[in-house]
């Protein structure tokens, strides 16, 4: 009992390490940018406390980051320490319905030291978006619902309902659970008429709770607009019945990179044997895991227009439970279970040589092409940006500053708005996204202002730059691209002709 309660203080001082040490080493991202800034508008004026719903966002995971942005004065770094925690709930969570499906105290040990160290976990846990608070949400709501069904107990199907409903007030993707929580009713110890009804019942329970908590939504003038944007990002039934195979075959491909680079070659082997390999061994657990992991996957991969691994995270805490279990299962072929250490050995030790990566040298960390694109070597990357920051910050005791940004919403706009919430003498505007000239608001301004221009290199096309006013202070290099080619972020003084 002694070795167990120390492996579970190495797998939490490995989960806590992970996911607080080092939080800032990537830059800003586009969206954690909008939902940082989202969340001070918010705190700043309580009448906009609905303000995501005017781009069809959920306002949950914003609302839960204002508390952090009265604790830590970097907001990027309070925005990631209430996802890392919502990492931590999650390990929870997966570790509950290990024990619960499969009664074995050291498989839910190897789930929970898979979920420490998995770099599908550690990554997303790490950064401030709304997908850590979704997965840990929808983990917790399979977990009442499965304990609500198995006991027969009222209050844990209500428990399983107010999980459901944070997690559809934090993202769509939450509706998957209406269609998978019945499957629960394999777990009925005893299958009988009476049994089924009172489990149903329970079930409508959750479904009533969570609807009445989204509904919350309403009181947002801008409720509707969840829907028009939700028809941004999925194809309708009808076009996905008129190209039934795209964009579901490159999407799969997409989720086999995503899986193979994030939860190792081995972690791939390990569900794909827990998949395919054990036969009818526990198979109502294998098949309603199964259905949580790729259910998802499928329909997503059928649907979406757009899509990115973080889409994808709410499926990893099942997945995870599929990986452990297929250890626990190779290990019953050995003799102490030698099997099953060097198994979980192999995964935790390759995911722990990712996850180095990742805490203290992303450029170095091996990440599917679509994610390494948006995180490191794109617009969407905001190297420089608090760097920048700290200089307008300094520049501004001096007196106004104005300050011209590409674009109107992401990086760098609403990042440098984040990182200068607190600088009244500071404004931040949009100039557009092609910069061929210096804009007239900021010729305009230097009156009474110092005024700059932040751009990133490819949306900037002026050949001599001094000729028209503009002096470059600095120059921050992102991550190099496939092709040997850099995006960089340009920091210019708008100066007097």
């Amino acid at each position: 009992m002694a070795h167990k309660a120390i492996a579970l203080l190495i797998i939490l001082a490995a989960a806590l390490g992970l996911r607080f040490v080092n939080l800032t080493s990537w830059p800003i991202f586009a969206d954690e940018s909008i939902y940082i800034r989202w969340s001070q508008v918010m705190r700043a004026e309580p009448s906009l406390r609905f303000l995501p719903l005017s781009d069809g966002k959920q306002p949950l995971y914003m609302w839960a980051t204002i508390p952090f942005l009265k604790i830590f004065s970097d907001p990027l770094l309070a925005g990631r320490v209430f996802s890392a925690l919502a990492g931590l709930g999650t390990i929870a969570g997966i570790a509950a319905a290990s024990f619960i499906l499969f009664k074995s105290p050291r498989q839910t040990l190897t789930a929970t030291a898979v979920a420490a160290v998995l770099p599908y976990m550690v990554f997303f846990n790490r950064l401030a978006l709304a997908d850590s608070l979704l997965a840990m949400f929808l983990i917790w709501t399979f977990v009442f619902s499965l304990l609500s069904f198995i006991h027969h107990r009222l209050d844990l199907a209500m428990f399983a309902g107010f999980s459901l409903g944070f997690a559809w007030l934090t993202k769509s993707p939450a509706i998957f659970a209406f269609v998978l929580l019945p499957l629960n009713i394999l777990f009925i110890p005893k299958l009988t008429a009476r049994n089924l009804l009172i489990s149903i019942f329970y079930f409508l329970t959750s479904v009533a709770i969570a609807t009445g908590m989204y509904n919350i939504l309403r009181l947002g003038p801008e409720f509707h607009m969840i829907s028009i944007r939700n028809a941004d990002y999925v194809f309708t039934l009808s076009e996905v019945l008129s190209h039934p195979l795209d964009p579901l075959i490159p999407h799969l491909k997409d989720s086999w990179s995503f899986y193979l680079y994030l939860a190792t070659p081995v972690g791939v082997a390990l569900l794909l044997w827990a998949l395919l390999g054990e036969g009818l061994h526990h198979w109502r657990q294998r098949f309603v895991l199964a259905a949580w992991f790729l259910g998802p996957i499928f329909i997503q991969s059928a649907m979406a227009k757009q899509f990115t691994a973080r889409y994808l995270l709410f499926t990893v805490p099942f997945a995870i439970l599929l990986i452990a279990h297929a250890v626990e299962h190779i290990g019953q072929k050995t003799q102490k279970h030698i099997l099953t250490v060097a198994v979980a050995s192999l995964l935790i030790l390759f995911s722990l040589w990712i996850d180095y990566q990742i805490v203290f040298k992303p450029e170095n960390a091996p990440l599917p092409r679509i994610e390494r694109s948006g995180y490191l070597e794109e617009w969407t990357a905001g190297y420089g940006l608090y760097d920048v920051s700290q200089q307008l910050r300094q520049i501004a005791k001096s007196g106004p500053v104005v300050v011209g940004s590409e674009g109107f919403f992401g990086t760098p706009f609403s990042a440098l708005q984040a990182y200068l919430n607190d600088v009244p003498n500071v404004r931040i505007i949009g100039v557009g996204v092609w910069i061929d000239s210096v804009n007239e608001r900021l010729t305009s301004a230097l009156a009474d202002n110092q005024v700059f221009l932040v751009v990133n290199s490819t949306r900037f096309h002026v050949s001599e730059p001094e000729k028209i006013g503009l002096k470059l202070i600095n120059s921050y290099q992102k991550a190099i691209r496939p092709d040997s080619t850099r995006e960089y972020l340009l920091f210019f003084k708008v100066e007097k002709l």
